[in-house]
C-alpha cells in the first residue's frame, strides 16, 4: 500500500503543521496502540515506552500520544528525555510491547516526529507500519474506564540506560588519561553521555549540554561539528564525539581537528576487529559510502555491500546476511553485536576501544585510507517537481557519469524526512567534485 504519512525513520514535520499536530498524534497514539494490543509483544499487559529528545512540542506531543494510548487501553511508561537508541534499549530490557521516540534527529527544533520500535528494539517493519496506517482510518473511539491504560513513570531510565552503554566497552578497558570533548547538541544525551564516559574514567568537557527547548542541533552536534572541533583545539583534548539531537549519530574529532565521519569509524572498528583475530563476515555501508571505504573494505577481505541511504535499509541487509556491522557516512553506525539499533554512544566507544586496544590514534590508523572528495548539494525543491522524469537533468546526470568513468560517481536522491534533493558527486579532486556539483545542482528548479 501507498503510506501517507511514515517515511523512511517514522513520521516527520514541522510542528503545527500535519500530521505534527495534537489531535493527529493522538489519533495516531490511538491506532498504534490498537495494533500492538492485537500483535501481542511483551508480557502481559500491552505497554509501551515513550522516550523524547529536548525539543519544546515534546512536551504537547507526548500528552497527546499519551492520551490516545490510555484510550486504546494500553499502559504507558514515560522516561522523560532520553536518546532513541535508550528507548530501544529500555523497552527489549523491560520487555515491553514496543517504544516510541518523539524526535525530529537533525532536524532545527521547529520540527518533530514520532517513531516506534518493537518489543525486540528494532525499527517497526513496514507492515506494522502500514497496519497502522490502517487503522488511522477507523473512528477514534475510547475504552471504558475499567479497560483504560495506565501510565506510570520511569524514574531512572537514565541511569539504566548509562550502565547499557557502559557494558559495550571491553572490561579490560577503561578511559583513564583521555581527555574527551563531548558535544550533545543541546538534545537527548545531555545529562548522559557525559556521564557515560566519565565513568570509565575519561576526562570529559562537556558543550552542547544546555538544552532549552529551541536549541537542538543549533550550532553543535553531528550536524555542525565545528564547535566540537573548536572545543577540542581550545582545550588540548585528545578527541572530540560529536552526537546529534536524539544520539544515534556520532561524528568524532582527533587532538590537531580533524573530522572522521561514520565511514571512516566503521572502517577503523572493522579493522581492528580483524587484527585483533575476530571474524568479520561482512560489511554494509549505504550509497553514499566513499569509494576508498569500500575498496578498504575489500583489502581486508571483508565482503561489502551498499543499502539505500537509512538507517533501516543498512539494518535490513545486515539482517538478510546476517552480518554485524554497518554505517552510513552522516554516522549512523550499528553493530548488532552490541546494540538492535544505531547508538552514537555505543558506537564512540567501539572507537574508542580500538585506541586502547592497539595504542595508536585514529589518523595514523587510517593513514592507507585516502579519502575521494566527496561534495554534497542540497537543494529544497517544490513537491509538485518530478526530478526523475526531467529529461534535462537525466541528460546532464549521463554527461558528468561520462566524464568521470571509473574516477568517481554521483547520487541524486529525494530525503526522506525532508524537501531536498540532494545532489553528491565523488571524484579524484575536490575541485572536481564541486564543479560537477554545482553543474548537475544548476539544472534544478528551485
Amino acid at each position: 500500500m501507498k503510506r501517507k504519512y511514515f517515511g523512511t525513520d517514522g513520521i516527520r514535520g514541522e510542528v503545527g503543521q500535519h500530521p505534527i499536530t495534537p489531535d493527529f498524534v493522538m489519533r495516531l497514539g490511538y491506532a498504534a496502540g490498537k495494533v500492538f494490543a492485537q500483535q501481542g509483544g511483551g508480557h502481559g499487559r500491552t505497554t509501551i515506552l515513550i522516550g523524547k529528545d529536548t525539543r519544546i512540542s515534546g512536551y504537547m506531543l507526548e500528552s497527546a500520544l499519551e492520551a490516545g494510548f490510555t484510550a486504546a487501553g494500553v499502559d504507558v511508561v514515560l522516561c522523560g528525555p532520553i536518546p532513541t537508541p535508550g528507548v530501544a534499549y529500555l523497552t527489549r530490557a523491560l520487555r515491553l510491547s514496543a517504544g516510541v521516540v518523539i524526535s525530529a534527529s537533525h532536524n532545527p527544533y521547529q520540527d518533530n516526529g514520532i517513531k516506534f520500535f518493537s518489543a525486540d528494539g528494532d525499527k517497526l517493519p513496514d507492515d506494522i507500519e502500514n497496519k497502522i496506517e490502517s487503522m488511522l482510518e477507523e473512528p477514534f473511539t475510547c475504552s471504558s474506564s475499567m479497560d483504560m491504560g495506565k501510565v506510570r513513570r520511569l524514574d531512572d531510565a537514565a541511569g539504566r540506560y548509562i550502565e547499557f552503554c557502559k557494558s559495550s566497552f571491553p572490561n579490560q578497558f577503561d578511559l583513564h588519561g583521555l581527555k574527551l570533548v563531548v558535544d550533545c547538541a543541546n538534545g537527548a544525551a545531555y545529562h548522559i553521555a557525559p556521564n557515560v564516559f566519565h565513568e570509565l574514567g575519561a576526562e570529559v568537557i562537556s558543550i552542547g549540554n544546555q538544552p532549552n527547548g529551541m536549541n537542538i542541533n543549533d550550532a553543535v552536534g553531528a550536524t555542525a561539528p565545528q564547535a566540537c572541533i573548536d572545543q577540542v583545539k581550545a582545550s588540548g583534548a585528545d578527541y572530540g564525539i560529536a552526537l546529534d539531537g536524539d544520539a544515534d549519530r556520532l561524528q568524532m574529532i582527533d587532538a590537531h581537528g580533524h573530522l572522521f565521519n561514520g565511514d571512516e569509524l566503521l572502517y577503523l572498528v572493522a579493522k581492528d576487529r580483524v587484527e585483533s583475530g575476530k571474524e568479520v563476515r561482512g560489511a554494509v555501508g549505504t550509497l553514499m559510502t566513499n569509494i576508498a571505504i569500500e575498496k578498504a573494505f575489500l583489502d581486508l577481505g571483508i565482503p561489502f555491500e551498499r543499502a539505500a541511504v537509512g538507517d533501516r535499509y543498512v539494518l535490513e541487509k545486515l539482517k538478510q546476511n546476517e552480518w554485524m556491522m554497518g554505517g552510513e557516512s552522516s554516522g549512523h553506525l550499528i553493530f548488532l553485536d552490541k546494540h538492535t539499533t544505531g547508538d552514537g554512544i555505543v558506537a564512540a566507544l567501539q572507537v574508542l576501544a580500538t585506541v586502547r586496544r592497539s595504542g595508536i590514534d585514529i589518523r595514523e590508523r587510517l593513514l592507507n585510507v585516502k579519502m575521494y572528495p566527496q561534495v554534497l548539494i542540497n537543494i529544497r525543491y517544490k513537491k509538485q517537481y518530478d526530478w526523475k522524469s526531467d529529461v534535462a537533468l537525466q541528460k546532464v546526470q549521463a554527461q558528468v557519469i561520462e566524464e568521470l568513468g571509473a574516477n568517481g560517481r554521483i547520487l541524486i536522491r529525494a530525503s526522506g524526512t525532508e524537501p531536498l534533493l540532494r545532489v553528491m558527486v565523488e571524484a579524484k579532486t575536490m575541485e572536481l567534485a564541486q564543479s560537477y556539483a554545482e553543474k548537475i545542482a544548476s539544472h534544478i528548479p528551485k
